[in-house]
């Protein structure tokens, strides 16, 4: 379902399309404008893409990087200098054989890092939809969907959606599960696509945006998911995206919750 994040007398100018944010666990796609972020790093990867035009991106030290599609390294310090236009960013959180299978999906390699998308043209085009096929966009941006199939990690991981304000610890569900920690962190990353730690994360992050949408405040759904305080939620959301839920709200963004 599509909510407003804000009333609709803060959405934005009529003329001008709305920002958008596609949840899932462990994924999220935000179609949008460019906002201006200082130099950060994220928790998450991320694909950018220019639905207007390419973009200049500076990081690490390297010379300036100019790219319609540029793939941003998790934890890696880097600053979008051109935020005119509009942009695609599909965020995930992947184990390292869905890195490598992003990465190959770039053609240009710069200085270390990945641009130039090769379904760069058709990502474009799905981005300037009105109605985009998000999980379309996903599988073009060679982010794949996981699907889970040992039982025993599907039960794990089907509690934690069900009720994520728990205390969540692996050695726990493991023991539960009849399996050692280490290998059930290891099977549990290889099949729903991030560490069980974030995939608490994701989860409790869903349970937010569906009672903010709800009409709840960001302290009441923050604390009510399952985070320590609003400002851990707040961290959280800004180690995933690179800005905080308010700079957020205050784009007049839709979101979009698939469970």
């Amino acid at each position: 379902m599509v909510l407003p994040a804000l009333p609709e007398t803060c959405a934005p100018d009529s003329a001008t399309a709305p920002a958008r944010l596609w949840l899932r666990l462990g994924h999220a796609v935000y179609i949008g404008p460019g906002m201006a972020l200082g130099p950060h790093s994220t928790a998450v990867a991320s694909l950018g893409v220019g639905l207007d035009g390419p973009f200049r991106v500076r990081a690490a030290g390297i010379p300036d990087i100019t790219a319609r599609s540029f793939l941003f390294r998790a934890r890696v310090t880097h600053h979008i200098l051109d935020t005119d236009g509009r942009r695609l960013f599909c965020f995930f959180d992947p184990t390292s054989s869905r890195v490598a299978r992003c990465l190959g999906g770039m053609s240009r390699i710069v200085d270390g890092f990945s641009a130039d998308q090769r379904n760069e043209a058709v990502l474009i085009d799905l981005g300037n939809s009105p109605d985009p096929d998000i999980d379309r966009v996903l599988d073009l941006a060679s982010v794949p969907v996981p699907t889970v199939g040992d039982r025993r990690i599907a039960a794990v991981a089907a509690a934690i959606r069900d009720d994520p304000t728990q205390q969540q610890r692996a050695a726990d569900k493991a023991r539960a599960a009849g399996l050692s920690t280490s290998y059930f962190l290891r099977i549990f990353a290889d099949q729903t696509g991030t560490s069980f730690r974030r995939y608490v994360q994701w989860a409790r992050m869903l349970r937010v945006a569906k009672a903010f949408t709800a009409g709840h405040d960001l302290t009441r759904a923050a604390t009510d998911a399952g985070f320590a305080s609003p400002s851990h939620f707040s961290d959280t959301f800004r180690a995933m995206f690179g800005l905080t839920p308010t700079a957020f709200a205050a784009l007049g963004a839709q979101l979009r919750i698939d469970d």
